[in-house]
């Protein structure tokens, strides 16, 4: 049996367990919707070289004068929310062509991983594997714990940061974001 002193003890520690928890998950949620990070509109995206769910090496900077990117980071494969949100863009693969645009999901998952993530949904577009959460760094996309901050980039054809939302925006808005772009002219 518990002495009421023990009880006492028992209960402070519980509070100070369950106050400690809903810190780390504030610091997390502000740390997961920080905008004060991200690449600024108007900026070169930050160059990366990496190994791709298709078997490929993707380097950023070769789309430069070419194709328009849209770079997806997502927490993790599998899940339901990065699942719909990547099957959405599937879904919208035609329209997204029809802008010259190629897209990129990226997240921590190597690419073994990512190889059966895509095939299982049927993505028409690979998978980056950011091993080291690298890329996500230079893109403000690494929150606390390494957790990946959902995050969609638009970059048009001279490499230049053009559009960027935290969250899910949907495709529409993405293909909005692509419609506005005047650099079609490009060499």
């Amino acid at each position: 049996m518990m002495t009421a002193s023990r009880k006492r003890l028992s209960n402070r520690i519980a509070v100070l367990l369950l106050a400690g928890i809903v810190l780390l998950g504030g610091f997390v949620g502000i740390s997961m919707g920080s905008r004060s990070d991200l690449v600024a509109i108007g900026r070169i995206a930050p160059d990366f070289t990496a190994g791709a769910s298709d078997g490929t090496t993707v380097r950023l900077s070769a789309q430069q004068g070419h194709r328009r990117v849209v770079l997806v980071f997502y927490p993790a494969d599998y899940s339901p929310i990065c699942t719909a949100q990547l099957c959405s863009l599937r879904d919208t693969w035609k329209a997204l062509q029809t802008e010259n645009t190629v897209v990129y999901g990226i997240n921590s998952a190597g690419t073994a991983k990512h190889a059966g993530f895509a095939a299982q949904n049927r993505l028409p577009f690979p998978l980056i594997a950011d091993r080291d959460g690298e890329i996500a760094r230079r893109y403000g996309c690494r929150a606390l714990f390494g957790i990946v901050k959902r995050t969609v980039y638009v970059i048009d054809r001279r490499g230049v940061v053009v559009w960027v939302e935290r969250g899910n925006p949907s495709p529409g808005t993405i293909l909005q974001a692509l419609h506005g772009l005047n650099d079609a002219r490009l060499p």
